[in-house]
């Protein structure tokens, strides 16, 4: 409870100063809010009242302090360009975007630690160095350049999948997928760096001269030791799968939380910005507290006291 007790009140000042930053960049944008919800042939009284009946008019910290008092509340304001509040935005758009965060999860924990395991069972192998080089092509391959690849390959030229959109399964495998590769790049490697590590330690090769055969060390003691790194990472993937895949979103035409960014930046809609930045900055507090409950379970040596 003392922990749970200390990350909260981490995370509250966390999100503080996340709220001010970001409030911060919208309020010295050079773009003008008020002008692109009058529209462009609005006179200047048009957007000089809109100015007003916004708040744009009024100083920095006035506007700050206005939206602070109203977000501890539970009122993130209302969208400039669509007449209903940002909480509701955020309500009818998470569910498609957890959908596509717990797929890409998956699909980052199954590419990632098949690959690791199976690159360190003959370090310096062929199979070791073929997937380790995919792993390397897998970072460094842009997401819109993976999503459109596999659309082109699974979508059109094999019309396995759809080409788009939202509703079933098989919608979900392509973005899910494509989101999933950069993550399960880095499991892979970390995790064959870890067991590589741990299967060079004495008590593993006490165990392996004992007769245990190498199947049951890998998977009773090494593999669970290796996995360590992997817990806290799948926090981080939480925060970072909310609200990181606005170009997935974008080129698949899934109806997340990634697409409306996108929609809100194209009109400097600052609320939906802040309502979506500050979401995703929960999110990551949440998903590192629950790697750090989760840490025991994989090694008994940690104690939290």
């Amino acid at each position: 409870m003392r922990l749970i007790l200390e990350r909260v009140l981490q995370g509250l000042a966390v999100l503080l100063a996340v709220s001010l930053i970001t409030f911060a960049l919208a309020y010295l944008l050079p773009a003008d809010p008020a002008r692109m919800v009058a529209g462009p042939s609005a006179s200047v009284e048009t957007v000089q009242s809109i100015r007003r009946e916004l708040g744009l008019d009024k100083p920095f910290w006035t506007q700050y302090g206005t939206y602070l008092g109203h977000l501890v509340q539970g009122d993130l304001g209302r969208s400039y360009k669509q007449s209903s509040s940002v909480t509701e935005l955020l309500l009818s758009r998470t569910p498609a975007t957890l959908l596509l965060m717990l797929g890409a999860i998956f699909f980052e924990l199954l590419l990632g630690l098949s690959s690791g395991i199976l690159a360190s069972l003959n370090p310096g192998g062929w199979l070791d160095r073929t997937l380790m080089g995919l792993s390397f092509v897998g970072v460094s391959a842009p997401q819109f350049v993976l999503g459109l690849l596999l659309l082109y390959l699974l979508a059109f030229a094999l019309p396995i999948f759809p080409l788009g959109g939202y509703g079933t399964p098989a919608h979900l495998v392509l973005p899910a997928l494509t989101l999933g590769i950069g993550g399960a790049a880095w499991y892979a490697r970390v995790v064959r760096s870890n067991l590589l590590e741990v299967l060079g330690q004495d008590y593993v090769r006490t165990a392996l001269a004992k007769g245990v055969s190498r199947r049951k060390v890998m998977g009773k003691h090494a593999l669970k030791n290796a996995l360590l790194p992997v817990v806290a990472m799948v926090g981080s993937d939480i925060g970072f799968f909310l609200s990181g895949s606005v170009v997935v979103e974008s080129v698949f035409g899934w109806p997340g939380l990634g697409k409306l960014t996108w929609d809100a930046v194209r009109v400097i809609d600052v609320p939906v910005i802040l309502g979506v930045v500050l979401l995703s900055a929960v999110m990551i507090v949440l998903g590192n507290l629950l790697a750090d409950l989760a840490m025991p379970l994989f090694d008994p040596r940690v104690r939290y006291d």
